[in-house]
């Protein structure tokens, strides 16, 4: 099967594309390279790839989806059979500093994702959204008929309207589309930006870590191999309509939405904690009011996910910390920290 994988180098997109090659998969892998954080991570991420025992299937193309024209041609030229797009500005707290960055990737760069899928017959499309959409809901766990009318973030208000966007296309065009609302996803070749690297960085360099709410939040951490597992479980059974549920409410296109989290939600100072343990060193805390945008709790609830795929996350955090260390330790530090 050819499968094309947005944001390639980043953070879930390695890990996906790593995983469709083992099983025998051609991967087209697209991403635009941005600064957002230290590019050398991404291109590290690309020669793990390149070293990869089926790397022969992996054709990788530097490519803005905000580039409508340029998207549209290679669609058109690679026809590839199943997108999974996980290209995206990330963060939700940078959402507030440079908020068109959003809008070109998440809103322009997602359409024109919708539009190539649609003129080339694509199969099925998966896409990335998020626990962010969630907003400031109080019920837990949050479930995927909750509403998410409330978001508190740029970021979360992109994710929401990505879902609204595939849907649309799902009705008008009957492209199946599948989106994923990820939780808390740590584990090797992970982003900078996200806790386990601040804090990983701050403990082992002596400089305090930032916890924000007084340390009172929670966290429906996420291993990194789950949320692959369920990414491609879900990209080999492309959506249908929906039966009715409890409330009557159904659609007749081919569209789907679930969250993939541990079910396991953790204290963020538990969370502290066991990095600690596995870096042996403690660590300054700077404890913080919250921040715009935060949210005090996510907690996923799967059931969904599971009668579809017969797949649940279990991969628990202290085993998920550990291995992160162990890369972090082998590989990060061999960049003098300045990622």
């Amino acid at each position: 099967m050819k499968v094309l994988v947005t944001g390639a180098a980043g953070f879930i997109g390695f890990h996906v594309s790593m995983a469709l090659l083992a099983r025998g998969d051609e991967v087209i892998g697209l991403d635009n390279l941005n600064d957002y954080y230290d590019v050398r991570l991404k291109q590290a991420r690309l020669e793990e790839i390149s070293n990869h025992q089926n790397a022969k299937n992996f054709h990788f193309v530097k490519l803005d989806i905000s580039n409508t024209q340029a998207l549209s041609e290679l669609f058109a030229k690679q026809k590839p059979q199943r997108v999974v797009h996980l290209a995206a500005q990330a963060g939700v707290r940078y959402s507030l500093q440079n908020p068109h960055a959003y809008v070109q990737s998440n809103l322009v760069g997602f359409t024109n994702v919708l539009e190539a899928c649609r003129n080339n017959n694509v199969q099925h499309l998966v896409y990335a959204s998020s626990s962010s959409v969630y907003g400031g809901n109080t019920k837990l766990p949050f479930n995927e008929h909750d509403n998410v009318d409330h978001p508190v973030s740029l970021y979360a208000a992109t994710k929401k309207a990505n879902e609204l966007m595939a849907h649309t296309y799902s009705h008008l065009f009957n492209l199946p589309t599948t989106g994923l609302r990820f939780f808390t996803v740590y584990g090797p070749w992970g982003r900078p930006d996200m806790s386990p690297f601040l804090f990983a960085n701050a403990i082992l360099t002596g400089k305090p870590i930032q916890v924000f709410n007084h340390g009172n939040m929670m966290r429906d951490f996420t291993y990194i191999d789950d949320i692959v597992e369920g990414v491609i479980r879900v990209l080999d059974k492309p959506a249908m309509s929906e039966t009715p549920d409890a409330e009557g409410i159904a659609t007749k296109a081919p569209y789907r939405i679930f969250n993939i989290g541990n079910s396991q939600p953790e204290k963020l100072m538990d969370f502290i904690a066991k990095l600690e343990a596995a870096l042996g060193k403690f660590a300054t805390k700077e404890f913080l009011p919250m921040q715009q945008g935060d949210v005090k709790a996510t907690f996923a609830d799967t059931s969904a996910l599971e009668k579809w795929v017969r797949f649940k996350p279990s991969i628990s955090l202290s085993v998920g910390v550990e291995r992160f260390v162990a890369w972090y330790t082998n590989f990060y530090e061999d960049l003098d920290n300045t990622v």
